[in-house]
């Protein structure tokens, strides 16, 4: 196998000519293809976004741990479970098991909590544990999507509290996320939609069919082998930084492998500031 070939966002295109965007940042995105154009389009069309270590590069629930535990919300050893699984999922991500003990612990722990009280925590603390974890490779590759004319779709296990006002920063179009169930305003402990696996796809189909997609136009990135339903679904899928099984899927259909690694490590806000992303997770 040829080795990698250097490629880099430029001009809404996937190109290998070096360039700097206009934040100043070197985007320099490691394929095994660089043929992934993103070039203008004349029909209705998306790009579909996995959020952790995808577009930025931490778990965005887990990193929100310390800042429940000062405001109350969970115990010191809760908080400290949530800093040990967010740097093993840093180290080496998630496997199947995992993520399936992940939604039943957080479901759990998130019982009675005041909804109001979590997206405040959120909104609050978004600048220092969100923003400089960014990928500046992602961030340029959703504004090359969005010249082209196609919507940005941030699709994220994480729930939609912790998902929405990230959207909003990056200026995407939509988002599919998982939903806990709410009752007089406080989480029940139980999970209405859980964003992960083929449900992703599912979700992703049927937007597709509200909004007029094709998805063979559509592109999707992901980093985990977990997502892999949801790359199958688009006619354009990505690997980014991928887990060793969704690198051995990527090398055996073809798809592109992309390698992310510079931090937005500046003040971000949307390209539309103040226009909220869309959810688009209705109850089913």
């Amino acid at each position: 196998m040829p080795l990698p070939t250097p490629a880099y966002v430029r001009s809404a295109c996937v190109t290998s000519r070096s360039h700097r965007d206009i934040n100043g940042y070197g985007l320099h995105i490691c394929c095994l293809n660089v043929d992934a154009s993103v070039e203008g389009i004349s029909r209705p069309a998306a790009a579909f976004f996995d959020l952790d270590k995808t577009v930025i590069s931490k778990s965005s629930t887990l990193a929100f741990g310390r800042s429940f535990y000062q405001y109350g919300l969970i115990t010191r050893g809760a908080a400290l479970r949530c800093m040990t699984g967010h740097l093993a999922y840093r180290m080496g991500g998630a496997s199947h098991g995992q993520m399936e003990r992940a939604r039943d612990w957080v479901a759990g722990l998130c019982c009675g909590w005041p909804v109001d009280r979590v997206r405040e925590i959120v909104a609050r603390h978004l600048d220092e544990l969100i923003v400089p974890y960014i990928y500046a490779e992602a961030r340029a590759l959703i504004c090359a999507h969005r010249a082209a004319g196609r919507d940005v779709i941030i699709v994220s296990t994480s729930g939609h509290e912790v998902v929405d006002p990230i959207a909003r920063l990056l200026g995407a179009d939509a988002v599919i996320a998982t939903r806990m169930r709410v009752a007089r305003g406080r989480y029940t402990g139980e999970v209405e939609f859980y964003a992960y696996g083929e449900a992703k796809a599912a979700r992703i189909r049927d937007l597709a069919a509200e909004r007029g997609y094709r998805l063979q136009d559509c592109h999707g990135y992901s980093d985990s082998v977990t997502d892999l339903p949801l790359l199958q679904a688009v006619g354009h899928p990505h690997a980014v930084n991928p887990d060793r099984s969704l690198r051995l899927v990527a090398r055996e259909q073809g798809w592109p492998v992309l390698k992310f690694t510079g931090a937005a490590n500046r003040p971000l806000r949307g390209g539309r500031p103040g226009e909220p992303a869309s959810i688009t997770n209705r109850s089913r």
